[in-house]
């Protein structure tokens, strides 16, 4: 069968030019008619929400895009300029939660309500995550250690695939086939920067660190799935509404509780003694090593924040489109900042991530577009 595009167009007939030439302008003049409804579409949007809420979209869209690759790119500073310890770099990332906290209370005064009640059940669920976010952080703490920080990234992406299958498993949502193939396309990237280990590790480590560092990170990400999952089953059997003050009270318990039990690992682990110590040898000085410390902890709490503000202003499609946007610009940050190798099989690795990402965005868009 002859392909659409190159059958004959039925307006056209021989000998009229008239014809053709008409034929041939109606291209132009269709694309001019879909900018302007994509333009009167924008604006009727625009036009539902009041100035605040595209603010604040806009900030919690900004943050998720420099706050997490800044994040990212700090941690793989700390090791870089001399940093051994796992657990600090885990401390880091949620030693900043009462930067949450502080934004919480003020929601209690403009949406008029009082803080959710603390169950014996609801209480337990955040010990859990808090627990499961704190072994997270430790993971990902390893693939930074041992990763460049632009592979590290790509594998981390990987989160969408154990989201999609934990979602499916423990509180039901839907896999589509535009998800079944982004899962496919994301396995398929990461299978080949682990075949491409060789032109990706850095020459004071080892290949069994490598290796150590590339589980470590898929774990990570496996278990960053999980913890999706379960928090959107707190708010299903538990909590039975969403708010924005309510998913941030969830983000301070959850970060409080992980808090707590990196301190106890950091403690027993005699890290907290190493400070002074690392902080001394570390490349630019005791004042650098602080600033990466404390930089790294806001850049992850408001990369936390914008992410939380985004899911629940927008939906998780805008997510999944700012997640996929934010891993080619910290790949990209960390070849230019950090000078990260980047061989062709990883930017081959980046392209089909992003392709993956977008295959699932456009199915995911499709189904809620369909089902409104």
């Amino acid at each position: 069968m002859q392909h659409p595009l190159l059958q004959p167009d039925p307006l056209i007939q021989p000998g009229g030019e008239g014809m053709e030439e008409e034929a041939l302008s109606r291209p132009s003049v269709s694309l001019r008619e879909k900018i302007s409804k994509y333009k009167t579409m924008a604006w009727e949007t625009y036009k539902t929400k009041p100035i605040s809420y595209w603010v604040l979209l806009l900030l919690s869209s900004g943050a998720m895009l420099v706050a997490f690759p800044a994040s990212s790119l700090l941690s793989r500073v700390y090791y870089s300029n001399g940093g051994k310890s796992k657990w600090i770099i885990s401390w880091v990332a949620v030693v900043g939660w009462p930067l949450t906290a502080l934004i919480l209370v003020p929601t209690y005064y403009f949406c008029k309500t009082f803080p959710t009640s603390l169950t014996l059940k609801l209480t337990l669920s955040y010990i859990v995550l808090g627990f499961l976010s704190a072994a997270d952080n430790l993971l990902y703490a390893y693939a930074y250690a041992y990763l460049p920080a632009s592979t590290a990234s790509l594998l981390a992406s990987s989160s969408l695939v154990f989201s999609c299958l934990f979602g499916y498993l423990i509180v039901n949502n839907k896999i589509n086939a535009s998800t079944i193939n982004a899962i496919v396309i994301i396995t398929a990237a990461m299978a080949i920067i682990g075949l491409d280990s060789n032109s990706d590790r850095y020459g004071n480590i080892s290949n069994s660190q490598y290796i150590v560092g590339f589980v470590s990170d898929i774990l990570g990400s496996a278990l960053h799935g999980l913890i999706f999952a379960l928090s959107e089953l707190v708010f299903v059997k538990f909590l039975g509404r969403r708010s924005f003050h309510v998913v941030l009270e969830q983000q301070v318990m959850v970060s409080f509780f992980a808090f707590v039990f990196t301190t106890i690992g950091l403690v027993v682990n005699n890290d907290f003694q190493s400070m002074t110590s690392e902080a001394r040898s570390f490349v630019g000085g005791e004042v650098s090593y602080l600033m990466v410390l404390i930089w790294g902890a806001i850049t992850f709490q408001l990369g936390v924040l914008g992410s939380t503000a985004v899911l629940f202003l927008s939906s998780t499609v805008l997510a999944g489109v700012l997640n996929a946007v934010r891993v080619p610009i910290t790949s990209v940050a960390a070849v230019i900042l950090l000078h990260d190798p980047m061989s062709g099989f990883k930017i081959l690795s980046l392209i089909i991530t992003v392709w993956g990402f977008a295959s699932y965005i456009y199915g995911n868009h499709s189904v809620s577009r369909d089902s409104s």
